[in-house]
């Protein structure tokens, strides 16, 4: 009896260290597992994870600290995006920079409306409401009601690679700016600077 204690002990504390294994260090896959997303990334020169988080982060911070976008809030002004204009040889989502940065901005208070390139699904959906016969009509929502931002927030990603013997060098800037959509007039800009060398 004794013994059968200690084999059923034995066995429970095996399966639970393997359990903590699996909880510290899950895996998916053979030779797949669970990172940090936060954790930096320095895979290649190529702009990465980590190079999306800090850019949004620095664009969202010097936008908060503008006297104009605490207006905005308070005014319940309306923002959207334009996307972030690629103009470097390499291709990446640029979408990411614009998401993330607005993400960001709505958790402190800022509204925006949908940008241009989405909005035939806004328009689909108002026509289906509309003019299928499938909805009651006091339960659509009527055209001619979306509002429109006063402020356009765009931007590019520029890059300069350079290459030596067993070096290659990427210089990025990326910049962003929110423009009044009325005037034209650029309110507030600003840049981050990205350099990444590898050796091989």
């Amino acid at each position: 009896m004794k013994f059968c204690h200690l084999s059923l002990l034995s066995v429970l504390l095996a399966f639970s260290m393997s359990a903590c294994q699996t909880t510290n260090s899950p895996t998916v896959g053979k030779g797949i597992s669970y990172g940090d997303a936060k954790a930096v990334e320095t895979v290649s020169t190529d702009l990465g994870s980590t190079d999306i988080q800090t850019t949004s982060e620095k664009m969202t911070q010097s936008l908060l600290q503008t006297p104009l976008l605490q207006e905005i809030i308070q005014k319940r002004g309306l923002l959207m995006a334009s996307p972030v204009e690629n103009k470097t040889s390499e291709y990446f989502d640029t979408k990411l920079i614009t998401d993330t940065v607005l993400s960001h901005l709505q958790k402190n208070g800022v509204r925006y409306v949908i940008a241009s390139d989405e909005m035939q699904n806004q328009v689909d959906e108002l026509r289906r409401q509309n003019q299928s016969g499938l909805y009651k009509k006091s339960s659509t929502a009527k055209t001619g009601n979306m509002q429109g931002a006063q402020y356009r927030l765009d931007g590019s990603v520029s890059s300069i690679t350079k290459r030596g013997t067993g070096v290659k060098d990427v210089y990025y800037k990326i910049n962003m700016r929110l423009i009044e959509i009325e005037s034209g007039i650029v309110e507030w800009s600003d840049e981050k600077e990205i350099r990444k060398v590898i050796n091989y």
